[in-house]
């Protein structure tokens, strides 16, 4: 069986999409797996999965799978580009698109050029949960950290040292304290309301942009009095801009998409 794909990034979070409209996946996990490996299949951080809603409250979801196999709850970059993927592609003409995810309705705002193509996009990330007002350790021999959820749970830490993440980013994803693994941010200021982020994604390793994990990121800064509420995250892929809205205390992310390339697979 061929199966038709087209490769994205945004921000150099890279994942395989595949139309579930036209043609159907019937193992994702294991295909995630066989495809995201970037010495004997496509290369990916993951695998998404695009199809009509089933209730009318959404237009389209979103299923996405790690590199490893788990399926993952959101992805903001992800789901940046699955608002260009549907609007290029002709899927939609909306421009305002309700997204469903496993972390729930997410409403994308396509930013379009005079050229009928999307530039960027602006995703309802939703309200945040701090879940520990103050900073904890998980055991002595980690760094204290802020944890926040955006759908998906973030464990931010503030440092000197973003290059850390290599090596205590895979020791505290699989820490006890964190009975469903997390996304470890390590952090660094740079400029006014700047941040430089490296990230370590539960599931597929440290990759090259976050979306949630820049939503998080932005959250941990404003609430520990380190930033505005508009903030810039500098991540290896990219820079994402972030607004943690006062007034409706939701976080909305605005960033770029980018098509890589289209292609058939044998599965």
């Amino acid at each position: 069986m061929k199966l038709r794909f087209s490769k994205m990034h945004g921000a150099g979070n890279d994942y395989i999409y595949v139309d579930t409209t036209h043609q159907a996946v019937a193992d994702p996990s294991a295909l995630s797996v066989a495809l995201s490996n970037r010495h004997t299949g496509i290369g990916s951080d993951g695998l998404v999965l695009i199809g009509l809603s089933p209730t009318p409250d959404a237009d389209f979801t979103m299923r996405i799978f790690n590199a490893d196999g788990s399926e993952a709850m959101m992805c903001g970059n992800a789901s940046r580009c699955i608002g260009k993927y549907l609007y290029e592609r002709r899927l939609t003409n909306l421009t305002t698109i309700r997204l469903n995810t496993l972390s729930g309705i997410k409403i994308l705002q396509l930013h379009i050029s005079d050229l009928d193509t999307v530039e960027s996009v602006t995703v309802d990330m939703g309200e945040p949960v701090l879940e520990n007002p103050k900073q904890f350790r998980p055991d002595d021999s980690l760094p204290s950290g802020t944890f926040v959820s955006m759908g998906n749970p973030h464990y931010v830490i503030f440092t000197d040292d973003v290059d850390r993440v290599a090596t205590e980013g895979p020791l505290l994803e699989t820490h006890p304290a964190f009975p469903e693994r997390c996304n470890i941010e390590y952090v660094k200021s740079v400029a006014q309301d700047q941040f430089r982020v490296r990230v370590w994604e539960r599931g597929s390793g440290i990759t090259m942009a976050c979306g949630t994990g820049a939503c998080a990121t932005a959250v941990a800064a404003i609430h520990t009095g380190r930033s505005s509420r508009n903030v810039g995250i500098d991540m290896d892929g990219g820079t994402l801009h972030i607004l943690w809205n006062e007034t409706d205390n939701h976080v909305y992310m605005t960033g770029p998409a980018t098509f890589v390339f289209d292609g058939e697979i044998d599965i």
